[in-house]
């Protein structure tokens, strides 16, 4: 695990597989966007997506050449999670180990905060 922005307050870390990942994928498709909206079986849901621009609220995190982008409000159900990367036979997907999420649904990207 590394963290993403050390001197940052929001603590939000990446694995190595997250990492190695969005390098492949930040060379066609742009910058990771990390967003978490409403919706989903139990409330908020992440959402991911790739950007060649931030957008001029949005906060950028560095972590030598990667680059993730959040906006702050989104970031605030952030906060201590780790982004990695899965891959098995069925599929292949970022997801967020959110240690603030008191409950989700059986797929992993709906869940709630109390």
């Amino acid at each position: 695990m590394t963290p993403l922005n050390p001197s940052s307050d929001l603590n939000l870390q990446v694995t190595q597989r997250a990492f190695d990942q969005i390098t492949v994928l930040e060379k066609t498709e742009g910058m990771l966007r990390v967003r978490v909206d409403g919706g989903g079986c139990s409330g908020l849901q992440y959402n991911f997506s790739f950007e060649k621009e931030p957008g001029h609220e949005d906060i950028v995190f560095s972590l030598g050449e990667v680059k993730i982008i959040s906006d702050e409000t989104s970031l605030n159900f952030l906060n201590g999670s780790m982004i990695d990367y899965t891959e098995d036979m069925m599929s292949a997907a970022f997801v967020i180990k959110n240690p603030n999420a008191v409950a989700s649904c059986g797929c992993g990207n709906s869940f709630s905060i109390i």
